[in-house]
């Protein structure tokens, strides 16, 4: 019996993936783990491999189509065999049956085809349950609703992320989701920096709007910032580059950056009261450091994760950082290796920003901004105008959970780990 494939739910926030690519085609013979397509999720780029072996009887879905989960893609079968014709998308999978996130590569799972029901069904309401995505029962936690008495948008009617933005910002109005009407005249010379076009969002773009959005409207922000003197810090790093540079041509070589994350992971063990995350009626605390710190692409921002940070030493740091930035460029990255962080970093000063406040990757309660080491006139110890070298570091944070004192803690204790990177290695 022919099997439809159908798009698989690879992240516990996934609704729609975006087909990118098919690496088969109509007619050709696949066998267990080869490659079939690559799915944008809303967090990554992964592989799909299959786990029945046959023929690729039909594609239903071409690439660059955006899908829901459970949409059929494509028919498996014996030669020959005709493939079967969905009239709907399947209904959607059960918790417990979607298909889990995969590492690197994801396995579809193949259900047989059903004949397509003659008569409507009515779904059969449950008042014991709330049909709610997990990420929006959370969502709704934070914001302090009722997930039960909100209307989904979802399949089936099943509460997802935007409806508990869309509440919690009542009674405010909300950009509407769909196209907006933002025509405007061309250029008077008929030549412009770039053509008139609507862009599609992917997948990817989409989340970003809708976790920005919900930072913004569900968690109060505040901000702080702190200059430090970066001067003692350039001299151990090119101290310590010269001397990795001498152990070998495969040596780590260590960017401002990777003091950064050790530096934020050691003021975290001073100020573990920034190391927490708003629980809705409790606020959470984290014995761990999970850092997530940002890696931009072409297509948005990703937030890879070292874990335990707290335990890992200046060099363990660098070389796992290296290796996640290796896989986000690359798009190789798992939704695994992009959840689960306590405490965010992101770094503008590579491209000269001297200084900016990030939004809170939620549900981290604080995220660090790091600006440009630039050299400007600075005062010193005995009152003489001399060339600094001088950074400017932003502190967001929700303050649900964290108060001005214990931020200024934070950043004094980052502030001296920095200007006496020697800490750090102790």
């Amino acid at each position: 019996m022919a099997e439809i494939i159908d798009m698989p739910k690879l992240s516990d926030t996934m609704s729609v993936g975006t087909l990118v690519k098919w690496n088969i085609k109509e007619g050709q013979v696949v066998a267990f783990g080869d490659i079939l397509a690559e799915v944008e999720t809303d967090k990554a780029t992964m592989e799909l491999s299959c786990t029945v072996p046959g023929t690729i009887l039909k594609i239903y879905a071409p690439a660059g189509q955006q899908l829901p989960v459970g949409a059929p893609i494509c028919a498996i079968g014996k030669k020959g065999e005709a493939a079967p014709e969905p009239t709907a998308a399947p209904a959607p999978k059960a918790p417990q049956t979607a298909v889990p996130a995969i590492p690197e590569k994801a396995e579809v799972s193949c259900v047989p085809a059903a004949p397509a029901s003659s008569g409507s069904v009515t779904p059969q309401s449950d008042a014991s349950r709330t049909k709610a995505s997990p990420y929006a029962k959370r969502m709704a936690e934070k914001a302090a609703l009722n997930v039960a008495t909100l209307a989904g948008s979802g399949p089936g009617g099943r509460v997802v992320g935007r409806d508990v933005a869309a509440a919690a910002s009542a009674p405010a109005a909300v950009a509407p989701s769909g196209p907006l009407n933002v025509a405007v005249a061309p250029p008077a010379d008929g030549k412009g920096i770039q053509p008139d076009a609507d862009v599609p969002v992917g997948g990817m773009r989409q989340t970003i709007a809708r976790r920005l959005l919900e930072s913004k409207i569900t968690v109060p922000h505040f901000y702080l910032e702190v200059e430090v003197d970066a001067a003692p810090l350039m001299a151990m790093r090119e101290s310590l580059n010269k001397r990795l540079a001498e152990t070998g041509a495969d040596a780590i070589k260590l960017s401002v950056n990777d003091f950064i994350l050790k530096a934020s992971a050691e003021a975290l063990r001073r100020v573990p009261a920034v190391n927490a995350s708003w629980a809705g009626t409790s606020i959470r605390t984290h014995g761990a450091v999970h850092l997530s710190f940002g890696v931009a692409l072409e297509d948005g921002l990703v937030t890879p994760v070292i874990r335990d940070a707290h335990a890992k030493t200046l060099k363990d740091i660098a070389v796992e950082a290296k290796a996640l930035i290796g896989k986000a460029r690359s798009k190789k990255l798992t939704p695994g290796e992009m959840s689960g962080s306590t405490f965010t970093v992101t770094n503008l000063g590579m491209f000269g920003v001297t200084g900016f406040y990030g939004i809170i990757n939620v549900p981290n309660a604080a995220i660090l901004s790091v600006g440009a080491t630039i050299k400007k006139p600075v005062v010193d110890a005995q009152d003489r105008m001399v060339i600094g070298h001088r950074m400017v570091i932003g502190l967001s944070g929700d303050h649900r959970v964290v108060d001005g004192a214990n931020a200024a803690q934070f950043l004094q204790a980052l502030k001296q780990l920095l200007e006496e990177p020697a800490l750090m290695l102790i």
